[in-house]
């Protein structure tokens, strides 16, 4: 660990003699403010330079004979300029522009890679409306690097999983805050409705050390709908065959400097389905309401002063178990199986800064939320509370076009009280709640460092925090990119990351089961290395344009928590894991427009997650080695209508060993490929929009996935083979409204 702090030490304070270029310009929109990451090159190929943060490029020496350059960004209409001095100031327009009703400019309806050094994936909202949408687990169906995983059958509880792993080992953030963390975990990403998402940013790999140290395979940016632009009102209604039904309000104003945005979200339950004839539900009942209001104050870009407050009310319920199941009077009986979870979250964030000049600021982050939860699954009832607060102070200068430094100092606080008891004592289960209270201040510092026009660019930085039970922890991480041509990048990473383990509220499946969960020893902090490579090619031919991408990343844990399910089927066994654990994921991109009609994406990937136990390798449990996507849409030239269709193939998974289980639990060892087929047809109008579509077409069910469902008070009923669908198809009907341009 020293080796590595004294070498990030020494990259993050790089020789500036490489910093040069007389020719300075600065790229705007037309309403004057900065567009970052717009690429200035040559019209025979050739990247000089990426604007920064603030619209800035300069052009070094090495292209002084070039005269004519082209300014190209995937939001706006590109633009040829000629060049003889610094100080040139070029204004792109935006790729939609609404005159009459037409759209100007082509734009990416796709998801496309960032100009980022490090490799990030935009999701716009124009690609979530290729799918429903209805919350964040449902905004990955056309990409294939986040794979939304159930963790909990009877309740639709889901993460959100990277390069095979666990969703607690990638970091979600909401607008750059951590407010997914503990309690918010198991439920959070299904909080947050598609109508509030403006754009998605997934990292691969290793992140930036700013937002904190728990990234270690990736990184989920939700960025929600600005109050100062976009759609004035937006009313959304859906509605699907199970007889759930979604509303969304979202509603902006402004005044002077203000600007507000107001959005409310709510979810009804479906009705009683029960499709395999097991006696439980094919899916939960529902009922969800949530309140979200966005403040805005100023602009950060500009001289002065400016802030952003997010405030937001969560209050949800959710019921799964037996057909017959009565909450008000079947819940920790014995009579008839449920679970059923009850839970309520304020949560609050604000984001201040103050510019001294376009080249450097102070900002200052904070946020806190709290939840309280009451659940039952079958005879275990559980409840929690959750309190946490973070706060981030930060110091950003600019010199020379060539260095972005960033310090400051941040500080956690996490205070999370369980407890757990048993309405029946048959099974003899011996486990108990925790309660932990974690202070965590810490202190950073990174730096980008550019030369040869923005061609290379080195993101090195570093963080040092003291954890009130666990002492010092530093984590070192590095970020890379080379623009080989205009149209060839490669990008690198490595870093580590570490965090602390919330058993019960991350792994709410333990207390699914009839297992008795028994802790071997005191659980250390999880930390793991990550490194990774990706290769981005853009082509563009007549009448095809798009690009290729390839990565491969490595995740090497030095310490990991992984719950033993195959040492005895009626018991879970916790333990720290030190030994080798490793996940190797490749993934191959290729995304394409054709005659500016048709999009289309195909993706591949391939996961080889496993540990090594007493000598022999072992894959982990429920994780496909190969998956396929195909999404294709069309979008005739009228844009009055689109078609969208995508499809995923999922190879066999490794499922938990129950050879010790007697002969009627038992299970296979590994679970049947498949696939799924989902499509939306959205017809448009000036104000409104009407879509409608089919998940799961032809509809793949994993039938019956519940062991022991005939007694499920026995030692070996088990909720944790869930492989695949179990819903079945889905047929949707929703419509959009916008009232205001």
């Amino acid at each position: 660990m020293n080796r590595s702090i004294v070498i990030a030490l020494l990259l993050l304070f790089p020789p500036m003699v490489f910093a040069q270029g007389p020719w300075k310009g600065k790229v705007t929109g037309k309403d004057q403010q900065p567009i970052a990451g717009v690429t200035i090159s040559a019209p025979g190929g050739g990247t000089m330079a990426t604007t920064d943060s603030l619209g800035y490029f300069t052009i070094p020496d090495t292209f002084a004979g070039t005269r004519k350059l082209i300014a190209t960004h995937p939001l706006y209409l590109p633009d040829t300029f000629d060049y003889n001095a610094s100080g040139i100031t070029l204004i792109l327009e935006p790729l939609h522009v609404m005159k009459g009703g037409a759209v100007k400019g082509e734009g990416f309806h796709t998801a496309h890679i960032g100009l980022n050094t490090m490799k990030t994936e935009v999701i716009t909202s124009g690609e979530l409306k290729k799918a429903a949408c209805c919350d964040l687990a449902g905004c990955f169906e056309t990409q294939g690097t986040v794979q939304p995983m159930t963790t909990n059958i009877l309740t639709n509880s889901k993460e959100l999983r990277i390069l095979g792993l666990s969703g607690v080992y990638n970091q979600v953030l909401i607008d750059g805050m951590p407010l997914i963390q503990g309690l918010s975990y198991t439920y959070g990403i299904s909080s947050i409705p598609g109508t509030l998402v403006d754009n998605i940013y997934v990292a691969k790999g290793t992140t930036s050390v700013l937002q904190g140290f728990e990234s270690m395979v990736g990184q989920i940016n939700v960025i929600t709908k600005s109050p100062d632009k976009g759609d004035k009102l937006l009313l959304n209604a859906y509605v699907n065959s199970f007889g759930e039904h979604q509303w969304n309000l979202n509603y902006r104003f402004e005044k002077k400097k203000w600007s507000n945005l107001v959005a409310a979200h709510m979810v009804q339950p479906a009705q009683k389905w029960d499709r395999d004839q097991d006696g439980f539900m094919d899916l939960p009942k529902i009922n969800r309401y949530m309140v979200f209001d966005k403040i805005r104050y100023g602009d950060e870009n500009k001289r002065g002063l400016s802030a952003t407050v997010g405030l937001s009310f969560l209050w949800e319920q959710r019921s799964g178990g037996q057909l017959n199941y009565d909450p008000a009077k079947d819940t920790g009986s014995t009579n008839v199986y449920g679970q059923r979870i009850s839970y309520y979250q304020p949560q609050a964030y604000v984001k201040t800064s103050y510019r001294f000049n376009s080249a450097s600021r102070v900002s200052l982050m904070g946020s806190g939320f709290n939840q309280e939860q009451h659940s039952w699954f079958g005879t275990v009832n559980y409840k929690a509370s959750q309190e946490q607060a973070y706060a981030n102070l930060q110091y950003e200068k600019s010199w020379r076009n060539r260095h972005e430094f960033k310090t400051g100092v941040s500080y956690r606080y996490f205070n999370l009280h369980e407890t757990i008891r048993f309405s029946d004592t048959v099974l003899k289960r011996t486990y108990n709640g925790e309660r932990k209270q974690e202070v965590i201040p810490g202190a950073f510092a990174e730096n980008k460092f550019s030369w040869r026009g923005d061609i290379i660019t080195l993101i090195t930085g570093i963080r040092a925090d003291y954890h009130n039970r666990f002492g010092w922890q530093v984590t070192p991480r590095a970020m890379l990119k080379y623009d080989v041509t205009d149209k060839a990048i490669i990008r690198a990473s490595a870093g580590t990351g570490w965090r602390t383990v919330n058993i019960f509220s991350e792994n709410i499946g333990l207390l699914v089961t009839s297992r008795d969960i028994v802790f071997r020893e005191t659980l250390n902090p999880e930390k793991a290395f990550n490194w990774g490579v990706n290769l981005l090619q853009k082509f563009r031919k007549k009448h095809v344009e798009g690009f290729m991408t390839a990565d491969f990343y490595q995740t090497r844990f030095q310490n990991q928590f992984f719950p033993d399910y195959d040492t005895d089927p009626t018991k879970a066994y916790i333990g720290n894991f030190t030994g080798t654990s490793i996940s190797n994921g490749f993934q191959t991109d290729i995304n394409a427009k054709l005659y500016k009609l048709v999009e289309l994406k195909l993706a591949y990937n391939y996961l080889d997650v496993y540990r090594i136990v007493n000598n022999a390798k072992v894959q982990l449990p429920f994780n496909a080695r190969h998956k396929v996507l195909v999404a294709v849409s069309y979008l005739p030239k009228n844009k009055k209508w689109r078609f969208d269709m995508n499809a995923h193939w999922f190879g066999k998974q490794r499922l938990p060993d129950t050879e010790k289980n007697p002969e009627a639990f038992r299970q296979a060892d590994y679970s049947r490929p498949y696939t799924t087929f989902n499509v939306q047809v959205t017809r448009s109008w000036k104000k409104l929009e009407l879509y409608g579509g089919c998940e799961n077409l032809f509809d793949f069910r994993q039938l019956q996935p519940i062991v022991s469902w005939q007694n499920p008070f026995s030692p070996y009923f088990d909720t944790s083979f869930n492989w695949g669908p179990t819903r079945g198809r889905e047929i949707y009907l929703g419509i959009r409204y916008k009232p205001f341009k």
